[in-house]
C-alpha cells in the first residue's frame, strides 16, 4: 500500500486507518570535556579525566526515561601528536567504568582524531566528523535509529551548538566548562542563540525529559532570561 493509508481488517468489516511514519527514537547527544567531565585542556593521562559529580545521575536519569545517550567529541590532540588513539580510548573505558559504578551507562562514544592542519599526516584531514559537521551524529542516527529533529544536543561550546544546529536537533548550553566564557564574552557574535542555557548537564536532563511528553512549540526561553547567573 501507499505510505499514507492502510488497510486493516477487525472482526467481519475492513477500515482504512492512516500509515504512521516510522520516524525514530529521540536521543541525546553530548559533548565530553567541560559538559560531562572537566575542562582541563587536553587528556593526555588518565588523572586527568575527572567526571562533574552529577553526571552519572543525570545519565542515569536518561537511561531510566529509555533515551540513547550519545557522546560525540572532538579529539584533535592525536592529529596533534599530544596522546594517541589508544588513549582516548582508555580514557573512553574509563568513562565507562565510572559511570557503571552509579548504575548509569553510554549506548555509545563517538570522537573525531583528524584536523585539517594536522602535523600527523594520517589525521590531517578535512572530514565530515569533526564537529560542528554532522559526521558523528549522522552515523549514531543510521545505528541506532535515532530521529535527529527530536533528540537534542548537550554542550559547553558554541561549536557544539552549531552541531545541533546543522543536525536540526534541539540545542542545549551548559555554563560548565568553556560555556560560562563563551556566554558572556562571545554571544554577541552568535547569529543565533540556543534553544536553552543551563547551569549543568543535570539541569539539561531535567528540561528534556520534562518536555518529553510535550513537543517545543513555538519560541523557546533560554532560562537564562529568567534567572541571572
Amino acid at each position: 500500500m501507499s505510505a499514507q493509508r492502510k488497510r486493516t481488517e477487525s472482526g467481519g468489516h475492513r477500515r482504512f486507518a492512516p500509515e504512521v511514519p516510522d520516524r525514530g527514537v529521540p536521543a541525546v547527544f553530548l559533548d565530553r570535556d567541560g559538559t560531562l567531565s572537566e575542562e582541563v585542556g587536553y587528556i593526555n593521562h588518565l588523572d586527568r579525566l575527572q567526571l562533574y559529580p552529577w553526571s552519572a545521575e543525570a545519565i542515569g536519569k536518561l537511561n531510566r526515561a529509555d533515551r540513547p545517550v550519545i557522546v560525540v567529541t572532538n579529539q584533535s590532540g592525536v592529529a596533534r601528536g599530544y596522546f594517541t588513539e589508544e588513549l582516548v580510548q582508555q580514557v573512553h573505558q574509563k568513562i565507562a567504568l565510572e559511570l557503571a559504578a552509579h548504575g548509569a551507562k553510554l549506548d555509545a562514544i563517538y570522537y573525531c582524531p583528524h584536523h585539517p592542519t594536522a602535523p600527523l599526516e594520517p589525521y590531517r584531514v578535512n572530514c565530515r566528523c569533526r564537529k560542528p559537521l554532522t559526521g558523528m551524529v549522522e552515523e549514531a542516527a543510521k545505528r541506532f535509529h535515532i530521529d535527529l529533529g527530536s533528540s537534542y544536543v548537550v554542550g559547553d561550546s558554541y561549536r557544539d551548538m552549531q552541531l545541533g544546529f546543522h543536525a536540526g536537533a534541539h540545542t542545549i548550553l551548559v555554563m560548565t566548562g568553556y560555556g560560562r566564557g563563551e556566554y558572556e564574552h562571545q554571544r554577541h557574535r552568535w547569529p543565533r542563540l540556543p534553544d536553552w542555557i543551563v547551569e549543568n548537564l543535570l539541569e539539561a536532563v531535567d528540561i528534556i525529559l520534562g518536555e518529553s511528553a510535550h513537543p517545543p512549540v513555538g519560541t523557546r526561553r533560554n532560562s537564562l532570561e529568567l534567572r541571572s547567573l
